[in-house]
């Protein structure tokens, strides 16, 4: 998918850590803050509330998806709002803010009435060249979609998601990887969830050759916190923005190396099965 497309991922990871958190790890801010304030360690408060942008893990490079190898992964809870039977979510004013502020009792200005302009701005805005990206509000909906943009049928495709406890939340630690599942096809789309009063999914298709797994990992400690999570791998980054916070994570360029994330909590990744793709 488009770098843009993991955009809600990235602005809704929270930092957890930065200078002065008890898992000091440096970030902009954290240097803006020891640039502005020197000699004074940033509240931990504070530190909680800090945009960090891109969870530990997120990004990775293929060459970890391998059965015996580790990954620091860290993912913080997510509270997903339910997803609405068709018919209901039919009958709500979803391109209408002014309709889904009155449905919900949100006030307008207020800051969760900002969060859902922002969403249908970005849900309204056209597709890049040569990608395919649609906003659903039912399950029936994004499943559609998804199908519609690989050119399949429906018994013709498949989906998964990540298979974590409810909330979605993994605490930062080291897991081993105990089994990598390759999974058919190579077209994909993704299926984000985006903020809004409900369960809205933003889906996107590339138009570029990818790669997908199923990861089952075990944590070394927590426990011994199992889980198995979907990734994507793109392998022809060469039009993305050369920015992009992946890049630097993983010391490549656009064109380069493919860059690899797991998909978050509630999120959907489909492709197409075997001799159908």
């Amino acid at each position: 998918m488009h770098p843009l497309a993991l955009l809600p991922v990235l602005v809704a990871a929270r930092v957890a850590a930065v200078r002065g958190h008890p898992a000091a790890a440096e970030t902009l801010t954290s240097r803006f803050w020891e640039e502005a304030l020197p000699g004074t360690l940033m509240p931990e408060v504070i530190a909680d509330l800090v945009q960090k942008g891109v969870p530990p893990g997120l990004f990775f490079d293929q060459a970890q998806v391998r059965v015996g190898g580790t990954m620091n992964v860290s993912f913080p809870p997510e509270l997903v709002p339910a997803i609405l039977p068709r018919d209901v979510a039919g009958k709500v004013p979803f391109s209408n803010l002014t309709g889904d502020l009155s449905v919900f009792n949100i006030a307008p200005g207020s800051t969760r009435a900002a969060t859902a302009n922002d969403t249908l701005s970005r849900c309204q805005a056209p597709a890049r060249a040569g990608e395919q990206k649609a906003c659903t509000t039912s399950l029936e909906a994004t499943v559609q979609t998804a199908v519609r943009m690989l050119g399949a049928g429906s018994r013709t495709a498949w989906a998964v998601a990540l298979e974590i406890p409810a909330g979605g939340g993994l605490p930062l630690q080291p897991y081993v990887i105990e089994a990598v599942r390759p999974l058919d096809g190579d077209r994909h789309v993704g299926c984000h969830v985006v903020p809004f009063p409900y369960a809205v999914y933003q889906c996107h298709s590339p138009g570029q050759p990818s790669t997908a797994y199923m990861v089952s990992l075990r944590g070394l400690r927590e426990h011994g916190l199992g889980i198995a999570m979907a990734a994507i791998c793109h392998l022809n980054t060469s039009s993305w923005n050369p920015a992009y916070p992946a890049f630097e994570i993983l010391h490549t360029k656009p064109g380069g190396a493919p860059v690899c994330h797991f998909m978050r909590y509630a999120n959907l990744l489909f492709g197409m099965k075997s001799g159908n793709a």
